[in-house]
C-alpha cells in the first residue's frame, strides 16, 4: 500500500474517531471516568476512539503491528500503527476544546506518516515521509519567523506524581524571560501540530510515550522543523524525550533548554 493510499485510509479513521468523540463530548457529563495514575484520566470515549481506529486501520492492514495508549501493542510485519485516540484526555472531559486523535505510522523503525485531528476546531494537519505538511489538505503559508525575544513557545508541564518538577521550574526560569511566553495546553500531538504550523515557536517535553508524539514527529520534520532529543544525538521516538523548534531558532533555544540538564 502506498503512503498516499495510507494516508487517505488514516484521515478517513482520525475523522470517524473524532466524530465519535465529538457525541461523548456534547454528553459528557453521562461519562464514567477512571483514574490510571493520579492525574491520568480515561473514560469510554477513549476505548470506543481507539476500537474504532483499530478496526479502520487494521482492517485492510492485517499484517501491521499496533501500538494504541489504551490497547497496547500487538506485533506484526515491518509495520505499525502508533495511536492516540484521545491526546488531552483532561482536556476533554473539564470542556476544555483543546485535544486530538493522533494517528502515526512507523516503517521499518522509521515514522512515515502523520495525522493529528482537531475535531472540536476542525482542523486535520497531515503529512507523509518525503511530502508536504498540510493542514486540511492545504499548505500552511508561513509568517516570518519573529526575533527570539518574541517567540511563543509551549511545553508540557509534570501532574500527579510525575517526576522532573524542579528540571521543568529550571526550564522555565531559563526560557520565559527571553521569549514572549511559554503555553501548556495539555495535549502534546496538538502542541507539535502547532509548532509545524507556525502557532507555537517550538516545543519541549520530557518521556513522553510514543502514541503522544509519533504523529507529531512526521508534521514537524514535513514543516522543516529541527527535531531532537535532550541531546543531539537522540531521537524523541527513542526516547520520548523532544526539544523542536525552526532552525533558525533551534540551537539557541535547545542550549537554553539543556542547561537544566
Amino acid at each position: 500500500m502506498s503512503l498516499n493510499r495510507d494516508l487517505t485510509l488514516a484521515v478517513d479513521a482520525a475523522h470517524k474517531a473524532g466524530d465519535l468523540l465529538m457525541t461523548y463530548w456534547r454528553d459528557r457529563a453521562k461519562l464514567v471516568i477512571s483514574e490510571k495514575r493520579p492525574g491520568d484520566f480515561v473514560s469510554q470515549a477513549d476505548h470506543k476512539a481507539e476500537d474504532l481506529l483499530r478496526d479502520h486501520l487494521l482492517g485492510p492492514n492485517l499484517d501491521d503491528g499496533w501500538l494504541g495508549e489504551e490497547t497496547g501493542e500487538t506485533t506484526g510485519t515491518n509495520r505499525r500503527w502508533i495511536v492516540d485516540p484521545l491526546d488531552g484526555t483532561t482536556n476533554f472531559l473539564r470542556g476544555i476544546g483543546h485535544w486530538a486523535v493522533s494517528i502515526g505510522l512507523e516503517q521499518d523503525g522509521e515514522l512515515v506518516l502523520g495525522v493529528v485531528h482537531d475535531p472540536v476546531k476542525s482542523e486535520t494537519f497531515t503529512a507523509v515521509s518525503g511530502g508536504l505538511f498540510l493542514l486540511n489538505g492545504q499548505p500552511v503559508p508561513r509568517m516570518p519567523d519573529p526575533e527570539f525575544h518574541a517567540c511563543l513557545f509551549g511545553t508540557g508541564l509534570p501532574f500527579g506524581n510525575m517526576p522532573h518538577i524542579e528540571d521543568y521550574a529550571a526550564d522555565l526560569c531559563r526560557i520565559l524571560p527571553n521569549s514572549s511566553g511559554v503555553r501548556r495546553m495539555g495535549a502534546a500531538a496538538l502542541d507539535l501540530a502547532y509548532v509545524a504550523a507556525g502557532r507555537l515557536d517550538g516545543f519541549w517535553e520530557r518521556r513522553l510515550r510514543p502514541w503522544d508524539i509519533a504523529g507529531g514527529l512526521v508534521l514537524l520534520r514535513a514543516a522543516g522543523c529541527h527535531v531532537e532529543g535532550w541531546s543531539a544525538n537522540e531521537r524523541p521516538e527513542d526516547t520520548g524525550t523532544v526539544i523542536t523548534a525552526r532552525p533558525v531558532h533551534f540551537d539557541r533555544f535547545a542550549a537554553a533548554l539543556r542547561q537544566s540538564g
